[in-house]
């Protein structure tokens, strides 16, 4: 190797080790800023998971009530034949 290439690849490898380098600093607020990341991201599961649950009960008020109002409009068609019935029995008297 000649001389310019050894100066090349020592001014190249000065280059990429002084880059490469973390302070300790650097590595500590990288580490802080993952802590409050995964800390976010726990409140947001939790946040999903009661989100979810108030979901699930708001779907099962819904059946709840889906239940009741086809079982009066059952008792209203029972009510109205039954009516239809007393009005054409009395019609014929």
């Amino acid at each position: 190797m000649n001389k310019k290439m050894v100066t090349m690849f020592a001014l190249v490898g000065a280059c990429v080790g002084l880059s490469a380098c973390a302070t300790t600093g650097d590595v500590d607020a990288l580490r802080s800023r993952v802590d409050a990341l995964e800390s976010g991201v726990s409140a947001a599961k939790s946040d999903a998971a009661a989100a979810r649950a108030t979901a699930n009960d708001a779907v099962n008020t819904a059946n709840q009530a889906m239940d009741k109002a086809n079982e009066a409009n059952a008792r209203s068609i029972d009510t109205e034949t039954k009516i239809d019935r007393m009005f054409k029995r009395a019609m014929h008297k």
